[in-house]
């Protein structure tokens, strides 16, 4: 039976391949995001035009919610002394109130279903300590610990988990991805050699909004290409 499915989002980068692999394994993707980007593609697609920074709640008319992915982020990388506090309010009205708004409408919905599942998105720069990634990882250690919290008050009905990416080569970290040479000198702070793809974080996204995932809630998943836990030689 087709899914229905929430992608906060699902236009551009990792919410869009989040997108492109439900809808094309036949599920119903709803998409909340500023503009269609390449969306218009897919099958089974409804948009919703949204900015997570708007004061509203979108209105979403499902009767029930199988899945719900938050996408949206920031890379606002500066020096400590040069970040204003409007710097730190702007990243948390993105990465948690924008969040908070768009799933707390849609709770009794995904309640509705034995298995539905949640997933929200942090960085690596929570757990392993970065210069510059004061106020993005401030925002994103609170989303992990309302992954924790969520996954806790939530269960058994509703799965909430998170992943953790290094960087990714997407269209919001494409100042710091912007030439071969960048993308080479990234991809060496990595065990693995290289910067992530949209595609390979989205695969792990599908899974844990699935039922393939269906013991696993409140965990924080790193999927960075091992530099949160190995060092290469």
């Amino acid at each position: 039976m087709n899914k229905n499915y929430i992608i906060v989002g699902g236009s551009s980068g990792i919410g869009f391949e989040i997108t492109r692999q439900l809808s094309e394994a036949g599920n119903n993707v709803t998409v909340l995001s500023r503009s269609k980007g390449e969306i218009g593609s897919l099958s089974n697609v409804t948009h919703i035009e949204y900015d997570v920074t708007s004061d509203s709640s979108p209105e979403i008319d499902l009767e029930t919610i199988d899945g719900f992915a938050y996408c949206p982020g920031t890379i606002n990388l500066k020096p400590f002394h040069g970040l204003k506090p409007e710097d730190f309010q702007e990243d948390f009205s993105i990465n948690v109130l924008g969040a908070v708004k768009t799933l707390q409408p849609i709770v009794k919905q995904l309640k509705k279903n034995e298995n539905a599942s949640i997933v929200f998105f942090s960085t690596v720069a929570v757990q392993q300590g970065m210069p510059f990634h004061s106020s993005v990882a401030a925002s994103k250690g609170a989303l992990e610990g309302i992954t924790r919290s969520l996954a806790a008050e939530l269960a058994p009905k509703v799965r909430v988990n998170c992943i953790a990416p290094s960087v990714t080569d997407t269209p919001l970290a494409r100042r710091i991805l912007s030439s071969d040479e960048k993308k080479e000198n990234s991809g060496k702070r990595h065990a693995l050699n290289r910067v992530g793809t949209a595609e390979e974080v989205a695969k792990l996204a599908t899974f844990l909004l699935t039922e393939d995932s269906s013991w696993m809630t409140g965990q924080i998943i790193g999927l960075d290409g091992g530099l949160s836990a190995v060092r290469p030689l």
